[in-house]
């Protein structure tokens, strides 16, 4: 470890890096070269022949395309012969079942093999994807459906009973429902895919769908009204395998785990198309998360590249470094986190516990794919984002007082994220609202809406969403900088920070913090944090209240979130919470330390 950052020894690798020289490639880079590592399919693109046709055709269709396993870890596997054959039945199930091009399938199910099986189906057939959680209540799903006009729906029979069945009467534009696990009681104008699917040719002519063409829907929810459909067309598929390929270093042949659920978009955009696209063998665990099975997958299975969540990672740092010594990790070459900022003591624990630092990266559910990484083969710098890929220009910009114009900022200022837009996953429109698509670009940029600043080695560091930055007495503290500080406290697992008013300074800093399973919550420990933040912060940064909790809320895909703790302390409106972990979650109490036996969320990974 270095005072700037982490660099991974040689022989910490067993091959090199797919991006070995990165200001060179940076440098040289034209989008044409992503483009000439697909083949294109007819006169256009399609996301399923570059992720499985294509592999078929090449003679690599023995290889393991997926490996399975259930809650018991019993291995179920599929080449991509295997997975070629049952897409194409799904495909054929859904066209025969009125599911045409442009229509709109959601899925609501957990990690079956089948699931695979409806994603590259529905590419294959020019038909519309959207995941859906399983784990949403019916209004969040019923909303999403209803915003998308769904035609089909994939899901389990467990789930359509309880999700699904109370509404459905009401909902006209859903014809077709598509079920598994019926068990042999298929309910009333349903289909048994378990029944069904082996009765449907293993061939199907490919849709030849254009570079343009809708394939993906995802949803993201918003602090306030209903959630945003974000269209992505089957030109993404152009950076999901680049993007995998140089920031992911994902090589072919590779066992790669991507933790993801397949109900948000890091689970389809780098659990299912990114790595197959690259021809790596996934893997797909059906188990809730445990630290044990975690690390039991890791050396059972031999993952060479782990790419999870900073939940996860704290979650195993508070689990103990004793645990990890039972399981050979050796095969693991590069580890990865999305999802939220990753805090540096997080790369430095698993430099130290795992022998690898974690590579952060960033990326939206409208840029479709990852823009800025740390690489494989350059120095990671704890708590930064990193660089942009080839290909993707950023910027930190402001706006002028009178709105209009934007102004670049320079090395160490804070200002809003902002792309150059061009890349092929862009995001295309917010569907019904392309006049809120069209203010999310002004003057030649995407604005993300989050703030970070650009240091001298051009590595981005995020400050937070501008709608969670703290104004107090003049000064704008990024709430991940003060997260990070308290994080560095042994007892500490986990952190959010928000902002109360003050009538004098305008806002003062408040922190709700998660402790490690050994330390016990009393006002000593909090003297000791607020004195430590102190010392680390110095008093303007500081908070001046910190809040002991159980678990801090989450959404279902690991986020915490400091707006639902703002809105519950101020009791002010909670927006979309469609997300989030439960359906209910106590006020933050305003006392020190009596919130530890509130109910907490544990996320779902």
């Amino acid at each position: 470890m270095t005072s700037s950052g982490i660099k991974k020894q040689s022989d910490d690798q067993q091959r090199l890096p797919n991006l070995t020289d990165y200001q060179q490639s940076y440098e040289n880079f034209h989008w044409q070269q992503a483009r000439d590592q697909i083949k294109g399919y007819g006169q256009g693109i399609n996301i399923a022949y570059e992720a499985v046709v294509r592999h078929c055709e090449e003679g690599n269709g023995e290889q393991l395309a997926l490996v399975c396993l259930d809650k018991n870890e019993e291995k179920r596997t599929y080449t991509y012969n295997e997975l070629h054959v049952l897409s194409n039945r799904f495909a054929n199930l859904l066209t025969h079942s009125g599911v045409d091009r442009g229509h709109l399938l959601c899925s609501l199910a957990q990690r079956t093999p089948l699931l695979y099986g409806a994603i590259i189906g529905a590419f294959k057939a020019g038909i519309v994807f959207s995941p859906l959680f399983s784990a949403f209540g019916p209004e969040p799903i019923h909303s999403r459906m209803e915003i998308g006009g769904a035609r089909a729906l994939f899901t389990s029979a467990k789930l359509y009973r309880k999700k699904i069945s109370p509404w459905r009467h009401k909902m006209q534009c859903l014809r077709v429902v598509f079920l598994y696990d019926c068990e042999g009681h298929c309910p009333e104008n349903c289909i048994d895919v378990d029944v069904e699917l082996s009765q449907q040719d293993e061939h199907f002519e490919l849709c030849e769908t254009s570079a343009q063409d809708t394939a993906l829907l995802h949803f993201t929810s918003g602090t306030t009204g209903k959630p945003k459909g974000v269209v992505h067309v089957h030109e993404a598929v152009i950076q999901h395998k680049y993007s995998g390929y140089v920031a992911l270093d994902i090589h072919p042949n590779d066992i790669f785990w991507c933790t993801a659920d397949p109900g948000w978009v890091t689970g389809i955009s780098y659990g299912v198309i990114s790595p197959l696209c690259n021809r790596a063998t996934l893997i797909v665990d059906q188990g809730e998360f445990d630290p044990a099975r975690w690390y039991r997958i890791l050396a059972n299975e031999k993952v060479n590249v782990w790419y999870t969540a900073p939940t996860a990672i704290r979650m195993l740092i508070k689990a103990g470094n004793e645990l990890r010594d039972e399981y050979d990790l050796s095969a693991l070459r590069f580890i990865a986190s999305v999802g939220e900022p990753l805090n540096p003591e997080a790369v430095i624990w698993s430099q130290k516990v795992l022998g690898l630092p974690f590579h952060d990266n960033w990326w939206q559910t409208e840029t479709g794919s990852i823009m800025l990484a740390n690489f494989a083969s350059e120095q990671v710098k704890p708590g930064s984002m990193g660089r942009p890929l080839p290909g993707i220009q950023g910027g930190i910009v402001q706006q002028k007082s009178d709105g209009e114009v934007i102004q670049l900022m320079g090395p160490d200022q804070t200002g809003e994220l902002a792309l150059r837009p061009g890349w092929p996953s862009m995001f295309r429109d917010y569907l019904h609202d392309t006049a809120r698509f069209q203010e999310c670009f002004k003057d030649g940029w995407y604005l993300t809406g989050d703030l970070a600043y650009r240091d001298k080695d051009g590595y981005y560091w995020f400050v937070g969403r501008s709608s969670d930055l703290i104004k107090s007495s003049g000064h704008l503290i990024g709430p991940f900088e003060v997260e990070s500080a308290l994080m560095e406290h042994p007892a500490v697992a986990e952190a959010a920070v928000i902002g109360i008013p003050d009538p004098v300074a305008g806002e003062v800093v408040k922190a709700f913090v998660a402790l490690k399973a050994d330390y016990t919550g009393d006002a000593a420990l909090v003297n000791e944090l607020l004195a430590h933040a102190r010392m680390k912060l110095g008093a303007t940064l500081a908070p001046k209240d910190i809040v002991i909790k159980a678990n801090l809320p989450k959404t279902r895909s690991g986020k915490i979130m400091r707006r639902l703790l703002k809105a519950r302390e101020l009791g002010l409106p909670e927006g979309d919470i469609s997300t989030l972990e439960e359906d209910e979650y106590p006020s933050a109490s305003p006392s020190s330390s009596d919130s530890l036996s509130e109910k907490g969320f544990c996320d779902d990974i």
